[in-house]
């Protein structure tokens, strides 16, 4: 190894935002961690409840309620759209006739 470029290799205390401390060995002197061995619940054991419910009523109030919307294909949205302009048609030809009879 070259002297002089590797960083200093120190003991370190890692502090926990639950409390918990322990030392180790890093390069920095002191590290802050959101969560731990100690309160993640996959180390725990323990299921911790998440507000679901109001992250789904932020969701339908910002995008609102798909009341079960069926996605189509680009066949099927091209015939529903010849269908729709066919119906516009004969209620154009339809109001045409009508006004030709008065």
């Amino acid at each position: 190894m070259k002297d002089k470029i590797h960083p200093k290799y120190v003991e370190t205390t890692v502090h926990c935002a639950c409390g918990f401390e322990y030392k180790t060995h890093s390069t920095r002197e002191n590290i802050r961690v959101d969560i731990c061995s100690q309160c993640h619940p996959f180390y725990t054991g323990k299921s911790k409840m998440i507000d679901a419910a109001g992250r789904v009523e932020r969701f339908r109030n910002r995008f609102g309620d798909t009341k079960g919307t069926k996605i189509v294909t680009a066949k099927e949205k091209e015939k529903t759209v010849a269908e729709t302009k066919a119906k516009k048609a004969e209620a154009r030809k339809a109001k045409r006739s009508t006004k030709s009879k008065k």
